[in-house]
């Protein structure tokens, strides 16, 4: 199929800011030996609540008290969102590309995240300002790759779906903006990313 791009929309973690728990692992190991152990492996476990709380089916309030509760009451609320949303360095090399795109193209955000990610983790982040709109999983009550969350993409730019490419470190994720009619590109790396726009002509 032949592509005439109107949007690029891009993921968030992974893509434009990588992150990691490791780090969080390890300063709760050396509040407690064990403790950021035994902490992987229940967040691990608990992936749904995880991802319903991406959703915006429960509270901030509910995730953390119930955070606080696995970490045994030995950090404190304040101690947790920081441990929790200060995990993501910005990935410049594909941040850099944002403005370039500006100028031909309309830039959404669509991301799995969640409040206090958004509050404490990623909001101060000067690239934030390149994109005409964000979509957030927590906002719009849906998650990647459901369908609700492409369709409040194209609800906000009024496009047909050819019109859209999408970009996500997620394969699933990408098949389901495919399944929409949308193009997709797996993210892999900013050498490969910049390949695959200049074999589409974005760049």
């Amino acid at each position: 199929m032949n592509h005439k791009y109107s949007v690029i929309v891009f993921d968030l973690g992974n893509v434009l800011i990588p992150f990691t728990y490791e780090g969080a692992y390890r300063k709760l190991n050396e509040i407690d030996e064990g403790l950021g152990d035994r902490f992987r492996e229940y967040y691990k476990s608990v992936y749904e609540m995880h991802r319903s709380f991406e959703r915006g089916d429960i509270t901030d309030e509910t995730f953390i008290d119930t955070m606080l509760t696995n970490l045994e009451r030995k950090v404190d609320k304040e101690t947790f969102i920081n441990l929790y949303a200060k995990v993501f360095t910005e990935n410049k090399e594909v941040t850099a590309l944002l403005p370039i795109l500006k100028e031909r193209y309309k830039l959404v955000l669509l991301s799995n995240t969640n409040s206090i990610h958004m509050e404490y983790g990623w909001r101060q982040y000067d690239f934030l300002q390149y994109f005409d709109k964000l979509i957030l999983s927590h906002e719009v009550k849906a998650v990647k790759p459901e369908e609700k969350i492409y369709e409040a993409v194209e609800n906000y730019t009024k496009l047909p779906p050819e019109e859209h490419i999408f970009i996500d470190d997620i394969a699933d994720y990408v098949q389901g903006a495919k399944k929409r009619g949308w193009d997709g590109i797996q993210f892999i790396s900013a050498e490969q990313l910049i390949t695959d726009f200049k074999v589409r002509g974005i760049l």
